[in-house]
């Protein structure tokens, strides 16, 4: 693996993990209003975006990548509503989602085809992580501040939990 694309990657590593204190954040947000669904949600998307450092890391092992750990800034700790939070979630989505692209565009140029082959596992994966955030958000909206469709939303999104798929660890 060429230097640019270890620089990326390890850049890449930082988001991700940057991810994970991001959703933790909103978990202790969710746990300071008593919302134990929307933390648990949080929770296993904590869990997720480590998973996705943590295979990012392995990568760079496997390719003879020297990885390097930067200090993650700290996440906002405060919102005005769910609705405010999961937006915010769904925005920071969005970010990764270009780092990816952004990932995939420097592979491409230095034509880095086991990277690009990696990359497509998180494209689809952004995908999905816009998709599941985004349809929380489309809840909340309509909810708007109705407390009972809080409470059973809240209810709903106790059920998540992250369990790796075997394949990609």
């Amino acid at each position: 693996m060429n230097d640019r694309m270890a620089l990326a990657i390890n850049k890449q590593i930082n988001e991700e993990l940057y991810s994970a204190y991001l959703y933790h954040a909103i978990r202790a947000y969710f746990d300071n209003l008593g919302f134990d669904g929307f933390s648990s949600w949080m929770d296993a998307q904590t869990k997720e975006e480590v998973f996705h450092a943590e295979k990012f890391f392995s990568y760079m092992a496997e390719r003879g990548g020297k990885v390097k750990l930067y200090a993650i800034k700290e996440p906002d700790c405060e919102w005005n509503s769910p609705l405010e939070a999961f937006s915010a979630a769904l925005e920071h989505e969005k970010h990764i989602t270009k780092c990816i692209n952004d990932l995939v565009d420097i592979a491409v140029e230095e034509k880095d085809y086991a990277t690009r082959n990696l990359l497509n596992w998180y494209i689809d994966e952004q995908v999905e992580e816009e998709d599941n955030v985004g349809k929380v958000v489309n809840k909340l909206r309509l909810i708007k501040e109705d407390g009972r469709g809080l409470l059973m939303l809240d209810r709903e999104l106790a059920v998540r939990t992250f369990t790796p798929d075997p394949s990609t660890e």
